[in-house]
């Protein structure tokens, strides 16, 4: 049976674990909303069942917060953000990490939480990418990790 080889995270990684992992429970809410089906509907929470909690409008707090979470991160974390969705979507290996990050900063096209709330299963790819370069995010987010409403840990 083949043994894989444990990564150890760029010693230059930009973005702790805690905000990593609060990026990736945002992102997973995000990629839920689904497209109003009813913008005037005149029913309230309690007669749709919350489903209006699904919808992406304008008020929904899971963008709200997803882009501010991805607007607060510093220039050299935002590239790396970027540098992560490459390479968990495989544009790059994990070996090419430098490379990622350095085309991430030279790509200026949009902001970056533009961009990036504009890629379809992001939360998927930030996590994988992050599982390729040895900072797996599985029991974070389990966990609640990153999330004041979900933290399990205690304290």
């Amino acid at each position: 049976m083949p043994t894989r080889e444990i990564l150890e995270p760029p010693a230059d990684f930009a973005i702790d674990r805690e905000t990593l992992a609060f990026i990736v429970l945002k992102a997973r809410a995000f990629d839920a909303l689904v497209a109003a089906d009813d913008p005037t509907d005149a029913s309230d929470s309690i007669d749709d069942r919350f489903v209006d909690a699904l919808e992406d409008e304008a008020d929904n707090p899971a963008q709200r917060e997803l882009r501010a979470a991805i607007a607060g991160l510093n220039s050299d974390a935002r590239a790396q953000l970027v540098a992560l969705v490459w390479l968990g979507r495989g544009d790059y290996e994990a070996a090419d990490w430098s490379e990622a990050v350095d085309a991430a900063r030279s790509r200026a096209e949009t902001s970056t939480a533009r961009y990036l709330m504009g890629i379809p299963l992001l939360a998927d790819f930030i996590a994988d990418g992050a599982d390729k370069l040895g900072l797996s995010l599985a029991a974070d987010e389990i966990a609640g990790l990153g999330d004041p409403d979900l933290d399990t840990r205690g304290g």
